[in-house]
């Protein structure tokens, strides 16, 4: 496991994980794919410089990641799917097997930034398949003040909306300005915890991609197979 890009994590107290212990029979063992999304535009954003961190701990537990850049999303509704950058988060909620979701605390809430990101990705199937039901979900916040979770609160919210497996760890940054320094986040329990977060993630997401029985729904069942009759019937 190649830790060389994370400076503040003890290397001997980072477990390597062995993705056999976690995956089902018929997996293929290839990398984790996860998605980072992240509520801020500005120069300097933290949720960005901390989804950043968590995407350097995902790539050393052996996982594979990509993350959005929301600048030039349109508001839901302002432009339809086939717009550039709507086409690229799809694209990319596709590709994923999990997320990370990286807000600010804004008004006490996430930012509309972070809630618009969400509003893109369809529940109904693209191609057969539901984007987000039964991939995983770790939130993460920052906060300007005192440490809060309103953003987070709201993000699981968001992911049992969206049909996804919400693990149950999660982070929020209190005074997020005095926890970075040149772009990185500072030695302590705060950056422990993102850690801590990430590799919660790697394992929920081994152990529930593929299992396509955990999210296999009873009323979908009964829906798709009453589209098949309305279909026959209409033909007939």
């Amino acid at each position: 496991m190649d830790v060389s890009d994370l400076p503040n994590v003890t290397a001997d107290c980072l477990t390597p994980i062995d993705f056999v212990d976690y995956i089902s029979a018929n997996d293929d063992g290839h990398p984790p794919r996860i998605l980072l999304l992240y509520g801020s535009l500005r120069d300097v954003s933290y949720s960005r410089l901390a989804a950043m961190e968590a995407a350097r701990i995902l790539r050393a537990l052996g996982c594979e990641t990509r993350m959005f850049d929301p600048s030039g999303l349109p508001l839901p509704d302002d432009a339809d799917e086939t717009h550039d950058k709507v086409a690229e988060l799809r694209d990319l909620v596709m590709w994923s097997e999990g997320m990370v979701w990286s807000s600010p605390e804004r008004h006490g809430a996430m930012t509309g930034i972070m809630k618009t990101q969400v509003d893109w990705i369809p529940l109904s199937p693209i191609g057969g398949i539901r984007p987000t039901q039964g991939k995983t979900l770790a939130v993460m916040q920052v906060c300007g003040g005192s440490q809060s979770f309103n953003a987070v609160n709201q993000m699981r919210i968001l992911g049992r909306w969206m049909r996804m497996v919400t693990i149950p760890n999660q982070s929020s940054v209190p005074k997020a300005w005095g926890e970075f320094e040149k772009g990185r986040m500072k030695p302590g329990p705060l950056y422990n915890r993102i850690v801590d977060v990430m590799e919660e993630l790697v394992k929920f997401t081994l152990m529930t991609r593929g299992r396509v029985a955990l999210t296999d729904r009873y009323s979908e069942r009964v829906e798709t197979v009453q589209a098949v009759h309305a279909r026959v019937t209409k033909t007939d």
